[in-house]
């Protein structure tokens, strides 16, 4: 697919100097928006070698059908033009953030007459204050219902206030003294304002102001011998410090900052932020995003910080309004990865705020104990947002549909098994196949495997030839199986169906084995060689009616065995998205079994592999003998003197130690087939 001819611009004519150009397409629509450094650098490798562009690149420069640009002063400017153009023409190739689930919000509605304490979601109102966002609704209201002992500020909704002020009788929380009741005139408009200025000001973090406010007036009242309003006051401070603590303290008093952490993989990326204010945790986001390019961390990163910071709305309010509010730009911005360029996002951000901003990634301390915090938590909300995404029946439908039509198979591959290979250097080779029905895994059918390197195929630290022997073994279960149980699949020889029972010859069909189901398609962890190897394996064992395909890793292609080139498939597919959970499932299952493996060999002794010797008797020997090389040089009588080892016992340990034939004359075998988790291999 070549690149539009009269797109490319004359040589010469793009300037080098920094500026952001955009690309458009037949419609004149704006598509992309981007900045550079050196605009005739950047523009150019659009077009210098097409065949070598990420896909969603490449789809984007043949949509378009002319670029333009323009050239700014600074890195500075262009971003803050690239930021205005993204949120102005909302480009279909530029990546989007999008909140990972809609928080809630504790706004106070500053622009009523008789301002309002209540729960928010969505967008933001003009003259409406926003605390959070938090992560549940429920930790606003307990921290509402304990402020209000002390700013019993109108949470009422309109309806029940015109009520209220009809009949002249306060609701139950006007009795109660949890609302000032403004509602029938106990307090005029401008003392409920003051109310909730100071409500808006305790959580915005002025908080000792009030408390000593409080305790000053306990004193005063218990010198006076006000008892009852002593204890008031007493019960209201006991509230204010509730309220403080569930909100944790994380860093000093003073430290105002975000704490933003990204987590990605080859399709999607997930943001955690936290707002600190004061030291506290005033709130926390997340968004998750498509990857619709090769960018890596540091251009996701980039880009997050100009959506979260760049809004119009976000840059009209002040740091001190509380966290999340969307452009409102801290102090500090510790980050997981240093953006791309930096310096210029750290000078925007500099500009965006009127005040000197440290962007950075912490190194050491209490900061960068809280970043792992936060990127644990970029992490867990990535790993939701795709257990959602597969759990959606629709969308796994979807990408069933797209797989068949794709890959040219008679029907939905409804049972998908995977196979990866794991090893290092050729030591400990296992293999792992995993099993997804209807687009969901299906663990009770994973299987793993020893690969023994020899006989058909000769693995080593061949994976291709490893690949064939672990497919050659599974299928071949697979046929041994499904001819025990009788399903007459025609490659083999079918069994005798009927099973003896209490003397009585019963025609019942024996359960199915592990390896009786065949898949509807087969996905090795390769590229083609491995997909030719698995296909070989299935045509001399006769069976031609399973699909067979690679996906490797480095640019998502997937191999047919049959065909020079590989199928693409687009980004954003669905069905791209379910091979690379299932090869991913397979490698996350193969690698915990060659550590499992690697571990016991590290750990392990001679002795482990001696059939008849538990734990026990393990211990008891080593304990007698203090190693495994003094009980090597030990004798027959020696080692059966140690208790629970009888005679018999201690000729097979002498002999397996020594190498020499045991006193029965039968060969000890250093690796037993029965020590090996093999899924059901060959015996």
């Amino acid at each position: 697919m070549p690149a539009t001819p009269h797109l490319r611009p004359a040589p010469g004519s793009i300037p080098t100097s920094p500026g952001v150009y955009r690309f458009r397409d037949g419609d004149r629509r704006v598509i992309y928006v981007g900045k550079a450094k050196n605009l005739r650098s950047r523009l150019s490798s659009y077009f210098r070698d097409f065949a070598g562009l990420h896909p969603r690149t490449q789809q984007m420069v043949s949509t378009a059908a002319d670029v333009d640009w323009t050239i700014v002063g600074t890195e500075v400017e262009a971003l803050q033009l690239e930021y205005s153009w993204i949120k102005e023409y909302d480009p279909r190739f530029n990546v989007k953030y999008r909140d990972d689930k809609s928080y809630p919000y504790l706004a106070v509605t500053l622009n009523e007459e008789f301002p309002r304490v209540q729960v928010m979601r969505g967008a933001k109102r003009k003259g409406v204050r926003y605390f959070g966002p938090y992560s549940h609704a429920w930790a606003i209201r307990e921290t509402v219902d304990l402020l209000l002992r002390v700013f019993p500020v109108r949470t009422c909704t309109a309806g029940v206030f015109r009520s209220a002020r009809n009949s002249g009788r306060p609701c139950l929380l006007g009795y109660i003294g949890k609302c000032s009741a403004p509602c029938t005139g106990e307090i005029s408009p401008e003392g409920h304002r003051s109310l909730a200025d100071d409500f808006c000001a305790f959580l915005a973090g002025d908080t000792g102001r009030f408390i000593r406010r409080l305790e000053a007036r306990m004193k005063e009242a218990a010198a006076e011998m006000e008892y009852e309003r002593a204890a008031r006051l007493r019960d209201d401070i006991e509230a204010l410090r509730a309220a403080l603590e569930k909100q944790a303290v994380v860093l000093p008093d003073s430290t105002d900052c975000d704490v933003i952490a990204l987590a990605d993989d080859r399709l999607e990326a997930a943001v955690q932020i936290f707002h600190v204010r004061g030291g506290r945790i005033r709130g926390q986001r997340g968004y998750v995003v498509d990857r619709v390019d090769d960018a890596g961390p540091e251009e996701l990163m980039a880009t997050f910080l100009g959506q979260l910071y760049g809004s119009a709305e976000g840059a009209e309010e002040s740091a001190d309004q509380g966290a999340g509010t969307g452009g409102a730009v801290p102090r500090e911005v510790l980050v997981s990865h240093e953006p791309a360029d930096s310096g210029a996002v750290e000078r925007w951000l500099s500009e965006r705020r009127g005040a000197g901003v440290d962007l950075r990634v912490p190194q050491r301390g209490d900061k960068r104990s809280l970043m792992e915090t936060v990127e644990k938590n970029a992490r867990e909300a990535l790993a939701r947002h795709k257990t959602h995404r597969a759990g959606d029946l629709s969308t796994r439908s979807r990408a069933l549909n797209e797989l068949q039509e794709a890959l040219d198979l008679s029907e939905a591959p409804l049972r998908i098994e995977c196979f990866d290979i794991s090893n290092l250097q050729g030591e400990h080779v296992v293999a792992s196949m995993v099993v997804f029905e209807d687009g969901l895994a299906r663990k009770s059918e994973y299987r793993r495997f020893s690969v023994r390197g020899s006989g058909e195929g000769g693995a080593g630290q061949d994976d291709v030839a490893a690949m064939y022997e672990v497919v050659r073994r599974r299928f071949r279960r697979y046929l041994e199986e499904s001819s025990r149980s009788g399903e007459g699949t025609g490659r083999g020889v079918a069994g005798d169906a009927s099973v003896e029972r209490d003397g009585h010859r019963i025609d019942d069909e024996p359960k199915p084995g592990r390896f009786a189901y065949p898949p509807n398609l087969v996905v090795v962890d390769g590229a083609r060689p491995q997909a030719q190897a698995a296909r070989r394996a299935l045509d001399e064992l006769g069976i031609d009616d399973i699909a067979v395909y690679g996906l490797a890793k480095r640019l998502e292609e997937v191999w047919s065995p049959d065909d020079e080139d590989p199928v693409i498939l687009p980004r954003t597919s669905e069905g791209l998205y379910l091979l690379q959970r299932v090869r991913d499932e397979a490698h996350r299952f193969a690698i915990a079994y060659h550590r499992h493996k690697r571990a016991k060999a590290l750990t392990g002794s001679a002795l482990d592999e001696l059939p008849g010797l538990g734990p026990t008797r393990r211990s008891a020997l080593i304990k007698e003998f203090g190693s495994v090389k003094r009980l090597a040089g030990a004798t027959v009588e020696e080692i059966a003197a140690v208790p629970g080892i009888g005679p018999k016992l201690a000729d097979a340990v002498h002999a397996h130690l020594s190498g020499g034939p045991a006193g029965g004359g039968r060969e000890i075998d250093g690796a037993p087939v029965a020590n090996t988790i093999d899924g059901g291999g060959d015996t």
